[in-house]
């Protein structure tokens, strides 16, 4: 099989020849048809998260083994299956759940897999989608993309995914007053599309960029501020009318994001901070139980929750990403775009 291999963290994908993928029990091998390339996969290259002052959580000393096949967006066809895997059908595309646990911690019984003590995360733990096969352990993890094509469909077990997971977690306030989004790349724009599907007002979101504002105003949003403002956090306020901000969303995940979601929301509010950028937080702690907030994470989501997410899909309820679609062997490229801020929507690779 063909894949790009990261070899050393900081250091750029490797292309490998590799022997073919064997089955045995409940494995699955797909030929990989898509895979969604993703902000998480630059802070994998990086081998670690910036905790700030100085501070880094090294993947390494977690357990991140190298060499890797990054990649968990993938949707692929069945080209063999073990004897308990059951009937596949190998003439349809499949999109990869990737937040695969242990299948024995109290998480993993509970159906939160995604939160497991010992995870086998596709792309993370295990190889992924940046190769022309893929193995996986049980077809559970399979879901039919059905018309859908494979580089729209590819987003969804990540962008789709863990944006859905952090919109149910403020889903009481959606057609109460418009949820603040801040960071429209391919995170923003899917939860943009997904608040009109899961029936909320149009979101208000932020961002620094001028061309993904545009983008999310294309996709839905009902005002799209300049994070960078001296007055974003008025803006914000403004955009949502007199009945105050009462959730937000940040996929960015950076100390100055954190600090407008902070500032802008109101007393008994929701913040859901999902995105890696890194940094440490900047709250004053005694505004904290002064405002009410509540301030929680969210990292991608469940099986379940997949499960929703694609029927959504299937009925035409999730808008598809702007995607451009580019050869495996230029995944290097790809990810020093992303890097950049240069790619709007989802780049996807198609081996």
């Amino acid at each position: 099989m063909k894949c790009q291999s990261l070899n050393e963290f900081g250091g750029a994908l490797i292309a490998e020849d590799r022997p073919d993928l064997s089955v045995s029990g409940s494995e699955v091998v797909l030929r990989v048809t898509a895979n969604g390339v993703c902000h998480s996969d630059l802070h994998i290259q990086e081998g670690c998260y910036n905790l700030g002052g100085g501070q880094k959580l090294s993947f390494a000393d977690r357990g991140m083994k190298l060499p890797l096949v990054m990649g968990h967006e993938p949707v692929g066809m069945v080209v063999a299956a073990g004897d308990e895997a059951g009937e596949l059908d190998a003439s349809k595309n499949y999109v990869v759940y990737p937040w695969q646990g242990c299948g024995d911690c109290h998480q993993c019984k509970d159906g939160r897999e995604n939160y497991c003590v010992a995870p086998r995360y596709v792309g993370m733990h295990i190889d992924g989608g940046y190769a022309d096969h893929l193995k996986i352990p049980h077809p559970r993890y399979l879901f039919d993309i059905g018309t859908m094509a494979p580089e729209i469909a590819a987003p969804l077990a990540c962008s789709g995914l863990t944006t859905y997971s952090a919109l149910k977690k403020v889903e009481d306030t959606l057609k109460k007053a418009p949820v603040v989004i801040i960071g429209v790349g391919g995170l923003g724009l899917m939860a943009v599309g997904l608040v009109k599907a899961m029936g909320g007002l149009p979101p208000v979101v932020v961002d620094l960029d001028p061309v993904k504002r545009e983008a999310a105003l294309k996709a839905g949003a009902q005002a799209a501020i300049d994070g960078a403002a001296t007055d974003a956090v008025a803006q914000v306020q403004k955009a949502v009318g007199g009945t105050g901000v009462l959730a937000t969303i940040d996929l960015v995940g950076a100390e100055s994001t954190a600090s407008l979601a902070f500032d802008a929301i109101a007393k008994g509010g929701k913040m859901v901070i999902v995105g890696l950028f890194g940094g440490s937080a900047p709250w004053a702690l005694p505004f904290i139980p002064v405002k009410a907030v509540t301030i929680m994470g969210s990292y991608v989501g469940s099986l379940a929750e997949f499960a929703e997410l694609m029927d959504l899909a299937h009925k035409g309820l999730v808008p598809a990403l702007p995607t451009k679609t580019y050869p495996l062997d230029s995944a290097n490229d790809i990810l020093h775009q992303l890097e950049q801020g240069r790619v709007v929507g989802r780049a996807v690779l198609t081996p």
